[in-house]
């Protein structure tokens, strides 16, 4: 088995971990809880009691428990990736003649993604509490499909205000809410969507950043060692031009952490960068990811029915499949510059 399919069994499994830990997380009834149920009796008679009470707590508290184990996680991925693009990279980088310029340019991203990591994890996303309920009420209006009015949960023993949600991991209801994210072990609402989408920019950047420059310093190994115009001999004695496949292994074999790093990075690129850009789309359009995900249950010839202009409260009487819509500015605006409650007791 070459590297190249060894690399593809890797991304698949790597990319099926996060699609199923990022959809499934929280949820008590899924297929991986399934999957796990199955395993946990076939291994059942052959594994000690104590092993399977604690693999049980163990799993409950990662996918419905608030915890930091995947923010270290994730602290360990970036220290890693910096920690070999840092050694390896950067001293070929400055031998190839690379200004200091643009070398520095991923720390700088570094620096950037940490502190909007840090605000998003710490902001308040807009926990709807028994004072603020009463004045949040009126920041947005029911649309009578998603969100109705008198909503009541029964959690916190509270009326739900509209694009409010109740959140069983956080055990919390959340204003505006988003989704919870598990790799900030919080949740996404009104007060820190802004610091989650320059998050996942930085992010997307720093990975492209690091790829684009891993990519030029192997490309030149390359051109200066002349393997594009290499050949060699085959098991039956024949020569034959090195080609693409025969330069990465080689690049591998040469270079294996750097041709690794660099595989992943692209990875995360490709993985992140169609994610960051569908976050985006929903805030050009004032929809969350929950809006967005319940939408898809409903036809569109039904999306909302004909309402009066005071009714809509300033949202776009053209865009009936986005109700909350204002305009693309004003979108924008109430992403980073999201409104306070404003109501009788505010007043």
């Amino acid at each position: 088995m070459d590297f190249l399919t060894l690399f593809a069994i890797y991304v698949a499994v790597v990319l099926t971990c996060i699609i199923l830990i990022c959809k499934y997380s929280g949820r008590e009834h899924s297929p991986l809880n399934s999957l796990l149920n199955i395993l946990s009796k076939v291994f059942a008679p052959i594994t000690p009691k104590w092993l399977q009470q604690f693999c049980q707590r163990a799993l409950h508290r990662l996918f419905h428990k608030r915890n930091n184990v995947l923010i270290y996680l994730q602290f360990l991925l970036v220290g890693a990736v910096y920690a070999e693009f840092t050694y390896e990279v950067l001293g070929f980088c400055k031998e190839m003649g690379s200004s200091l310029t643009s070398l520095s340019v991923p720390y700088v991203l570094l620096a950037f993604e940490t502190l909007f990591f840090y605000l998003c994890v710490k902001r308040d996303p807009g926990t709807v509490t028994e004072k603020t309920t009463s004045s949040q009420l009126y920041m947005y209006p029911y649309d009578n499909r998603l969100f109705h009015p008198y909503t009541h949960c029964p959690t916190c023993n509270l009326i739900k205000p509209a694009r409010s949600k109740h959140c069983r991991v956080c055990e919390r209801c959340v204003q505006r809410f988003d989704h919870h994210c598990v790799w900030m072990n919080t949740c996404i609402g009104a007060y820190n969507t802004r610091y989650f989408l320059l998050y996942l920019f930085c992010l997307c950047a720093m990975a492209a950043d690091i790829a684009f420059l891993t990519g030029t310093m192997l490309l030149e190994v390359v051109l200066q060692s002349g393997l594009f115009w290499a050949k060699y001999i085959d098991e039956h004695g024949q020569q034959q031009p090195a080609g693409p496949q025969f330069v990465i292994q080689h690049l591998f074999l040469t270079f294996p952490r750097i041709v690794f790093m660099l595989g992943f990075v692209v990875f995360i690129f490709l993985l992140l960068g169609g994610y960051t850009l569908f976050n985006f789309f929903l805030a050009l359009v004032n929809q969350t990811s929950y809006e967005w995900y319940r939408s898809r249950s409903h036809s569109c010839e039904h999306c909302y029915p004909t309402l009066k202009a005071d009714e809509l409260n300033g949202a776009t009487a053209h865009s009936k499949r986005f109700y909350y819509s204002r305009g693309l500015l004003r979108n924008l605006g109430e992403i980073f510059f999201p409104q306070r409650p404003v109501g009788k007791k505010d007043r």
